[in-house]
Protein backbone atom coordinates (compact mmCIF):
# COMPACT_ATOMS: atom_id res chain seq x y z
CA UNK A 1 0.00 0.00 0.00
CA UNK A 2 1.20 3.67 -0.28
CA UNK A 3 2.67 4.78 2.98
CA UNK A 4 2.79 8.94 2.79
CA UNK A 5 5.80 10.11 3.84
CA UNK A 6 6.89 13.24 6.18
CA UNK A 7 7.31 15.88 4.59
CA UNK A 8 5.46 19.14 2.80
CA UNK A 9 2.03 17.62 1.23
CA UNK A 10 0.88 18.41 -2.22
CA UNK A 11 -2.09 16.88 -4.35
CA UNK A 12 -2.11 14.60 -7.00
CA UNK A 13 -3.97 16.05 -10.32
CA UNK A 14 -4.15 12.16 -11.70
CA UNK A 15 -7.30 10.71 -11.64
CA UNK A 16 -6.88 7.52 -9.50
CA UNK A 17 -4.22 8.96 -6.83
CA UNK A 18 -4.82 7.30 -3.93
CA UNK A 19 -4.32 10.18 -1.56
CA UNK A 20 -2.40 13.00 -0.99
CA UNK A 21 1.48 12.05 -0.74
CA UNK A 22 4.74 13.93 0.32
CA UNK A 23 7.47 15.52 -1.34
CA UNK A 24 10.60 13.81 -0.63
CA UNK A 25 13.38 11.67 -2.35
CA UNK A 26 12.07 8.14 -1.74
CA UNK A 27 8.15 8.62 -1.72
CA UNK A 28 5.83 5.87 -3.45
CA UNK A 29 3.49 7.00 -5.90
CA UNK A 30 0.54 4.48 -5.95
CA UNK A 31 -2.36 4.62 -8.87
CA UNK A 32 -4.65 2.07 -7.88
CA UNK A 33 -7.86 3.27 -10.67
CA UNK A 34 -7.77 5.79 -13.31
CA UNK A 35 -10.44 6.34 -15.90
CA UNK A 36 -9.71 6.60 -19.59
CA UNK A 37 -13.05 7.54 -20.41
CA UNK A 38 -16.46 8.25 -20.19
CA UNK A 39 -19.92 8.08 -21.76
CA UNK A 40 -21.53 11.23 -22.32
CA UNK A 41 -25.05 10.34 -21.30
CA UNK A 42 -24.98 8.29 -18.29
CA UNK A 43 -22.25 7.31 -15.76
CA UNK A 44 -20.46 4.59 -17.82
CA UNK A 45 -16.95 4.49 -17.93
CA UNK A 46 -14.01 2.41 -18.98
CA UNK A 47 -10.89 2.24 -16.70
CA UNK A 48 -7.51 0.55 -15.41
CA UNK A 49 -7.29 -1.39 -12.09
CA UNK A 50 -3.65 -1.19 -11.25
CA UNK A 51 -2.66 -4.35 -9.14
CA UNK A 52 0.63 -5.80 -7.73
CA UNK A 53 -0.18 -8.10 -10.31
CA UNK A 54 -0.99 -6.51 -13.53
CA UNK A 55 -3.64 -4.04 -14.65
CA UNK A 56 -7.33 -5.09 -15.39
CA UNK A 57 -9.35 -3.32 -17.82
CA UNK A 58 -12.32 -2.11 -16.63
CA UNK A 59 -15.56 -2.87 -17.29
CA UNK A 60 -14.15 -6.40 -16.54
CA UNK A 61 -16.06 -9.61 -15.52
CA UNK A 62 -14.49 -12.27 -12.83
CA UNK A 63 -15.14 -15.82 -13.24
CA UNK A 64 -16.05 -17.29 -9.85
CA UNK A 65 -12.97 -19.78 -9.02
CA UNK A 66 -14.03 -20.60 -5.04
CA UNK A 67 -11.25 -23.27 -4.37
CA UNK A 68 -8.74 -21.54 -6.64
CA UNK A 69 -10.34 -23.00 -10.16
CA UNK A 70 -13.11 -22.30 -12.07
CA UNK A 71 -15.16 -25.38 -12.55
CA UNK A 72 -13.89 -27.75 -15.59
CA UNK A 73 -11.87 -24.56 -16.74
CA UNK A 74 -8.09 -24.76 -17.28
CA UNK A 75 -6.23 -21.33 -16.60
CA UNK A 76 -5.26 -22.36 -20.53
CA UNK A 77 -9.68 -22.14 -20.99
CA UNK A 78 -9.88 -18.48 -19.30
CA UNK A 79 -7.35 -17.02 -20.80
CA UNK A 80 -8.08 -17.85 -24.35
CA UNK A 81 -11.25 -16.48 -23.28
CA UNK A 82 -10.12 -12.96 -22.64
CA UNK A 83 -10.47 -13.64 -18.64
CA UNK A 84 -8.48 -11.01 -16.41
CA UNK A 85 -8.93 -11.51 -12.80
CA UNK A 86 -10.34 -14.67 -11.03
CA UNK A 87 -11.98 -14.83 -7.60
CA UNK A 88 -11.50 -17.33 -5.09
CA UNK A 89 -13.30 -17.70 -1.95
CA UNK A 90 -11.76 -16.72 1.37
CA UNK A 91 -13.98 -19.09 3.50
CA UNK A 92 -13.08 -22.17 1.23
CA UNK A 93 -9.64 -21.79 0.51
CA UNK A 94 -8.87 -21.47 4.48
CA UNK A 95 -10.84 -24.58 4.73
CA UNK A 96 -9.21 -26.50 2.04
CA UNK A 97 -6.11 -26.47 1.18
CA UNK A 98 -5.78 -23.77 3.72
CA UNK A 99 -3.48 -20.65 3.26
CA UNK A 100 -0.58 -21.32 4.55
CA UNK A 101 -0.28 -24.53 1.82
CA UNK A 102 -1.45 -21.69 -0.68
CA UNK A 103 1.44 -19.25 0.39
CA UNK A 104 3.78 -22.06 0.73
CA UNK A 105 3.56 -22.06 -3.48
CA UNK A 106 3.94 -18.29 -3.62
CA UNK A 107 0.15 -17.34 -3.23
CA UNK A 108 -2.85 -18.07 -5.30
CA UNK A 109 -2.38 -16.94 -8.75
CA UNK A 110 0.84 -19.09 -8.60
CA UNK A 111 -0.89 -22.50 -6.78
CA UNK A 112 -3.09 -22.37 -9.66
CA UNK A 113 -1.23 -21.92 -12.83
CA UNK A 114 -3.36 -18.68 -13.13
CA UNK A 115 -0.64 -15.77 -13.25
CA UNK A 116 -2.64 -12.72 -13.38
CA UNK A 117 -4.67 -11.30 -10.99
CA UNK A 118 -6.86 -12.52 -8.26
CA UNK A 119 -9.62 -11.35 -6.03
CA UNK A 120 -10.53 -12.70 -2.67
CA UNK A 121 -13.44 -12.10 -0.85
CA UNK A 122 -13.58 -11.70 2.72
CA UNK A 123 -15.66 -14.43 3.74
CA UNK A 124 -18.81 -12.11 4.17
CA UNK A 125 -20.98 -13.59 1.85
CA UNK A 126 -20.80 -16.58 4.05
CA UNK A 127 -22.17 -15.14 6.69
CA UNK A 128 -25.25 -14.93 4.72
CA UNK A 129 -25.04 -18.45 3.09
CA UNK A 130 -24.24 -20.14 6.18
CA UNK A 131 -26.82 -18.29 8.57
CA UNK A 132 -27.86 -21.69 10.79
CA UNK A 133 -24.22 -22.42 11.16
CA UNK A 134 -22.75 -19.31 12.62
CA UNK A 135 -22.56 -16.57 15.20
CA UNK A 136 -22.19 -13.10 15.19
CA UNK A 137 -20.42 -11.01 17.63
CA UNK A 138 -18.21 -8.10 17.81
CA UNK A 139 -15.39 -9.76 17.30
CA UNK A 140 -16.17 -11.55 14.50
CA UNK A 141 -17.82 -14.70 13.28
CA UNK A 142 -17.76 -18.11 14.47
CA UNK A 143 -18.95 -20.99 11.87
CA UNK A 144 -19.60 -24.81 11.91
CA UNK A 145 -17.38 -25.82 8.63
CA UNK A 146 -19.75 -26.94 6.19
CA UNK A 147 -17.87 -30.07 5.18
CA UNK A 148 -17.11 -31.68 9.04
CA UNK A 149 -19.03 -29.42 12.12
CA UNK A 150 -15.93 -27.88 12.90
CA UNK A 151 -15.92 -24.44 14.62
CA UNK A 152 -13.65 -21.93 13.22
CA UNK A 153 -13.51 -17.90 13.86
CA UNK A 154 -13.51 -15.49 11.28
CA UNK A 155 -12.73 -11.64 12.23
CA UNK A 156 -11.75 -8.57 10.02
CA UNK A 157 -8.00 -9.05 11.10
CA UNK A 158 -8.33 -12.83 10.96
CA UNK A 159 -10.17 -12.41 6.97
CA UNK A 160 -7.09 -10.08 5.83
CA UNK A 161 -4.15 -12.18 7.47
CA UNK A 162 -5.92 -14.98 5.49
CA UNK A 163 -6.31 -12.93 2.55
CA UNK A 164 -3.09 -11.79 2.76
CA UNK A 165 -1.16 -14.93 3.11
CA UNK A 166 -3.90 -16.23 0.07
CA UNK A 167 -1.82 -13.42 -2.05
CA UNK A 168 -4.59 -12.00 -4.08
CA UNK A 169 -4.32 -8.91 -6.14
CA UNK A 170 -6.95 -7.65 -4.15
CA UNK A 171 -8.99 -8.26 -1.04
CA UNK A 172 -12.31 -7.36 0.69
CA UNK A 173 -13.26 -6.34 3.73
CA UNK A 174 -15.08 -8.48 6.11
CA UNK A 175 -19.10 -7.72 6.36
CA UNK A 176 -21.98 -8.68 7.03
CA UNK A 177 -24.34 -9.66 3.98
CA UNK A 178 -28.12 -9.40 5.53
CA UNK A 179 -30.87 -11.37 3.76
CA UNK A 180 -34.05 -9.56 2.21
CA UNK A 181 -36.42 -8.62 3.50
CA UNK A 182 -34.90 -7.90 7.06
CA UNK A 183 -36.33 -5.52 9.62
CA UNK A 184 -34.46 -1.66 8.96
CA UNK A 185 -33.31 -1.89 13.06
CA UNK A 186 -31.40 -4.95 11.90
CA UNK A 187 -29.93 -3.54 8.63
CA UNK A 188 -29.38 -0.28 10.34
CA UNK A 189 -27.33 -2.74 13.30
CA UNK A 190 -25.59 -4.81 10.68
CA UNK A 191 -24.49 -1.92 8.60
CA UNK A 192 -22.63 0.02 11.80
CA UNK A 193 -21.28 -3.39 11.97
CA UNK A 194 -20.20 -3.95 8.74
CA UNK A 195 -18.40 -0.02 9.11
CA UNK A 196 -16.52 -1.36 12.32
CA UNK A 197 -15.10 -4.20 10.77
CA UNK A 198 -13.87 -2.42 7.57
CA UNK A 199 -12.05 0.11 10.11
CA UNK A 200 -10.00 -2.59 11.24
CA UNK A 201 -9.38 -4.00 8.46
CA UNK A 202 -8.24 -1.44 6.74
CA UNK A 203 -5.66 -0.84 9.83
CA UNK A 204 -4.75 -4.75 10.20
CA UNK A 205 -3.47 -4.51 6.77
CA UNK A 206 -1.51 -0.78 7.10
CA UNK A 207 0.13 -3.26 10.29
CA UNK A 208 1.08 -5.77 8.12
CA UNK A 209 2.11 -3.33 5.22
CA UNK A 210 0.26 -4.99 2.44
CA UNK A 211 0.46 -4.36 -1.00
CA UNK A 212 -2.60 -5.92 -2.12
CA UNK A 213 -5.57 -3.75 -3.10
CA UNK A 214 -7.93 -3.48 -0.08
CA UNK A 215 -12.05 -2.67 -1.04
CA UNK A 216 -14.89 -1.45 1.29
CA UNK A 217 -18.08 -2.92 0.80
CA UNK A 218 -21.20 -0.82 1.08
CA UNK A 219 -24.12 -2.33 2.89
CA UNK A 220 -27.80 -1.55 3.86
CA UNK A 221 -30.01 -3.94 2.45
CA UNK A 222 -32.63 -1.95 0.42
CA UNK A 223 -32.94 1.17 2.80
CA UNK A 224 -31.41 4.19 0.64
CA UNK A 225 -30.49 5.91 3.88
CA UNK A 226 -28.55 3.58 5.01
CA UNK A 227 -27.05 2.47 2.05
CA UNK A 228 -26.08 6.22 1.85
CA UNK A 229 -24.52 6.24 5.43
CA UNK A 230 -22.79 3.08 4.26
CA UNK A 231 -21.03 4.49 1.84
CA UNK A 232 -20.11 7.98 3.31
CA UNK A 233 -18.86 5.89 6.29
CA UNK A 234 -16.12 3.76 4.36
CA UNK A 235 -15.29 6.74 2.05
CA UNK A 236 -14.07 8.50 5.19
CA UNK A 237 -12.11 5.73 6.20
CA UNK A 238 -10.71 5.48 2.52
CA UNK A 239 -10.49 2.56 0.48
CA UNK A 240 -9.09 1.35 -3.08
CA UNK A 241 -12.03 0.65 -4.37
CA UNK A 242 -15.75 0.46 -3.23
CA UNK A 243 -17.77 -2.78 -3.43
CA UNK A 244 -21.59 -3.11 -3.36
CA UNK A 245 -23.08 -6.12 -1.42
CA UNK A 246 -25.99 -7.55 -0.37
CA UNK A 247 -28.18 -7.03 -3.71
CA UNK A 248 -29.14 -9.81 -5.70
CA UNK A 249 -30.14 -11.55 -2.60
CA UNK A 250 -34.28 -11.58 -3.22
CA UNK A 251 -35.27 -8.32 -3.93
CA UNK A 252 -36.60 -7.40 -7.69
CA UNK A 253 -34.72 -6.03 -10.54
CA UNK A 254 -35.66 -2.85 -10.31
CA UNK A 255 -35.00 -2.33 -6.68
CA UNK A 256 -31.77 -3.41 -6.77
CA UNK A 257 -31.10 -1.21 -9.77
CA UNK A 258 -32.41 1.83 -7.65
CA UNK A 259 -30.41 0.75 -4.63
CA UNK A 260 -27.17 0.93 -7.19
CA UNK A 261 -28.07 3.85 -9.05
CA UNK A 262 -28.23 6.17 -5.60
CA UNK A 263 -25.09 4.40 -3.76
CA UNK A 264 -23.24 5.69 -7.05
CA UNK A 265 -23.90 9.24 -6.39
CA UNK A 266 -22.22 8.60 -2.79
CA UNK A 267 -18.72 6.63 -3.53
CA UNK A 268 -15.92 8.66 -4.55
CA UNK A 269 -16.00 8.39 -8.40
CA UNK A 270 -11.90 7.78 -8.79
CA UNK A 271 -12.15 4.46 -7.72
CA UNK A 272 -13.14 1.16 -8.77
CA UNK A 273 -16.77 0.03 -8.38
CA UNK A 274 -17.83 -3.27 -7.95
CA UNK A 275 -21.13 -5.09 -7.89
CA UNK A 276 -21.04 -8.24 -6.00
CA UNK A 277 -22.74 -11.73 -6.99
CA UNK A 278 -24.79 -9.97 -10.10
CA UNK A 279 -25.83 -11.32 -12.29
CA UNK A 280 -27.87 -11.68 -15.61
CA UNK A 281 -26.36 -10.01 -18.93
CA UNK A 282 -28.92 -7.20 -18.13
CA UNK A 283 -27.83 -6.85 -14.66
CA UNK A 284 -24.54 -6.45 -15.76
CA UNK A 285 -25.43 -4.31 -18.91
CA UNK A 286 -27.39 -1.89 -16.87
CA UNK A 287 -25.25 -1.55 -13.55
CA UNK A 288 -22.31 -0.26 -16.28
CA UNK A 289 -24.53 2.25 -17.28
CA UNK A 290 -24.66 3.20 -13.91
CA UNK A 291 -20.94 3.52 -13.52
CA UNK A 292 -20.27 0.30 -12.12
CA UNK A 293 -16.79 -1.68 -13.22
CA UNK A 294 -16.22 -4.81 -11.82
CA UNK A 295 -18.24 -7.94 -11.50
CA UNK A 296 -18.59 -11.52 -10.55
CA UNK A 297 -21.12 -14.17 -10.79
CA UNK A 298 -21.20 -17.96 -10.83
CA UNK A 299 -24.48 -17.92 -13.59
CA UNK A 300 -22.42 -18.26 -16.91
CA UNK A 301 -20.71 -21.74 -15.36
CA UNK A 302 -23.63 -23.07 -13.43
CA UNK A 303 -26.32 -22.19 -16.30
CA UNK A 304 -23.60 -24.23 -18.46
CA UNK A 305 -23.86 -26.99 -16.17
CA UNK A 306 -27.31 -26.95 -16.77
CA UNK A 307 -27.63 -26.45 -20.18
CA UNK A 308 -28.25 -23.06 -20.38
CA UNK A 309 -26.31 -21.29 -22.87
CA UNK A 310 -26.38 -17.61 -23.50
CA UNK A 311 -26.55 -16.08 -27.14
CA UNK A 312 -25.92 -12.93 -28.88
CA UNK A 313 -30.26 -13.92 -29.51
CA UNK A 314 -30.80 -14.80 -26.13
CA UNK A 315 -30.46 -17.69 -24.17
CA UNK A 316 -30.84 -21.50 -25.21
CA UNK A 317 -31.73 -24.41 -23.81
CA UNK A 318 -29.12 -27.41 -25.13
CA UNK A 319 -31.61 -29.96 -24.00
CA UNK A 320 -34.40 -29.82 -26.14
CA UNK A 321 -35.18 -31.79 -28.94
CA UNK A 322 -34.53 -28.60 -31.49
CA UNK A 323 -31.10 -28.81 -31.28
CA UNK A 324 -30.73 -32.85 -31.91
CA UNK A 325 -30.10 -32.66 -35.72
CA UNK A 326 -28.91 -29.22 -35.92
CA UNK A 327 -25.62 -28.76 -37.43
CA UNK A 328 -25.24 -24.75 -36.16
CA UNK A 329 -23.02 -24.17 -33.31
CA UNK A 330 -24.28 -22.33 -30.45
CA UNK A 331 -24.44 -18.57 -32.03
CA UNK A 332 -22.89 -18.03 -34.97
CA UNK A 333 -21.42 -14.59 -34.30
CA UNK A 334 -19.07 -16.16 -31.26
CA UNK A 335 -15.63 -17.32 -31.84
CA UNK A 336 -15.07 -19.24 -29.10
CA UNK A 337 -13.51 -22.66 -28.95
CA UNK A 338 -16.96 -24.50 -29.08
CA UNK A 339 -18.50 -22.54 -31.15
CA UNK A 340 -15.93 -23.23 -33.48
CA UNK A 341 -15.81 -26.84 -33.34
CA UNK A 342 -19.16 -28.37 -32.41
CA UNK A 343 -22.63 -28.54 -33.42
CA UNK A 344 -25.54 -27.75 -31.57
CA UNK A 345 -26.52 -31.36 -32.42
CA UNK A 346 -23.06 -33.09 -30.76
CA UNK A 347 -23.51 -30.83 -27.47
CA UNK A 348 -26.80 -32.23 -27.10
CA UNK A 349 -25.69 -35.46 -27.36
CA UNK A 350 -22.98 -34.79 -24.89
CA UNK A 351 -24.91 -33.23 -22.44
CA UNK A 352 -27.65 -36.05 -22.65
CA UNK A 353 -25.47 -38.47 -22.50
CA UNK A 354 -23.98 -37.02 -18.94
CA UNK A 355 -20.33 -36.77 -20.62
CA UNK A 356 -18.21 -34.48 -18.39
CA UNK A 357 -16.94 -32.92 -21.78
CA UNK A 358 -20.38 -30.83 -22.08
CA UNK A 359 -20.18 -29.31 -18.70
CA UNK A 360 -16.06 -28.20 -20.01
CA UNK A 361 -17.62 -27.06 -23.82
CA UNK A 362 -20.63 -25.56 -22.38
CA UNK A 363 -18.67 -23.54 -19.82
CA UNK A 364 -16.10 -22.04 -22.38
CA UNK A 365 -18.65 -20.62 -24.22
CA UNK A 366 -20.61 -19.14 -21.23
CA UNK A 367 -17.72 -17.47 -20.00
CA UNK A 368 -16.50 -16.32 -23.70
CA UNK A 369 -19.67 -14.62 -23.86
CA UNK A 370 -19.82 -12.60 -20.44
CA UNK A 371 -16.14 -11.57 -21.08
CA UNK A 372 -16.95 -10.42 -24.94
CA UNK A 373 -20.14 -8.52 -23.33
CA UNK A 374 -17.97 -6.22 -21.19
CA UNK A 375 -15.02 -5.98 -23.39
CA UNK A 376 -17.92 -4.62 -26.09
CA UNK A 377 -18.89 -2.55 -23.44
CA UNK A 378 -15.92 -1.23 -23.09
CA UNK A 379 -14.68 -0.59 -26.60
CA UNK A 380 -18.28 1.27 -26.78
CA UNK A 381 -17.42 3.41 -24.06
CA UNK A 382 -14.29 4.19 -25.72
CA UNK A 383 -15.52 4.72 -28.70
CA UNK A 384 -18.45 7.43 -28.04
CA UNK A 385 -21.09 4.66 -28.76
CA UNK A 386 -22.39 2.98 -25.23
CA UNK A 387 -25.96 4.15 -25.57
CA UNK A 388 -25.90 2.45 -29.42
CA UNK A 389 -24.46 -0.76 -27.57
CA UNK A 390 -26.53 -1.21 -25.09
CA UNK A 391 -29.88 -0.20 -27.58
CA UNK A 392 -28.38 -3.27 -29.56
CA UNK A 393 -27.91 -5.65 -26.51
CA UNK A 394 -31.50 -5.09 -25.46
Amino acid sequence: MFLPPTGEEIVCSVVGCERQMGVTDDWVFVLSFEIVARANDSRARAGVLHTKDGDVQTPVFMPVGTLGAVKTLSPADLDEAGAQIVLGNTYHLHIRPGEDVVAHFGGLSRFAAWNKPTLTDSGGFQVFSLAENRKITEEGVTFRSHLDGASLFLSPEKSIEIQTKLGSSVMMCLDECVSNPSEYEYVEKSLALTTRWALRCKQYKEQVNSKQLLFGIVQGGVEHDLRQRSAGELAEIGFDGYAIGGLSVGEPNEVMYEVVDRVMGHIPTDKAHYLMGVGTPTDIITAIELGVDMFDCVMPTRNARHGRLFTSTGALDIKLEEHKMSGEPIDKGCNCYTCRNFTRGYLRHLFKSGEMLAFRLNSIHNITYYLSLVRGAREAIINGTFRGYKNLFH
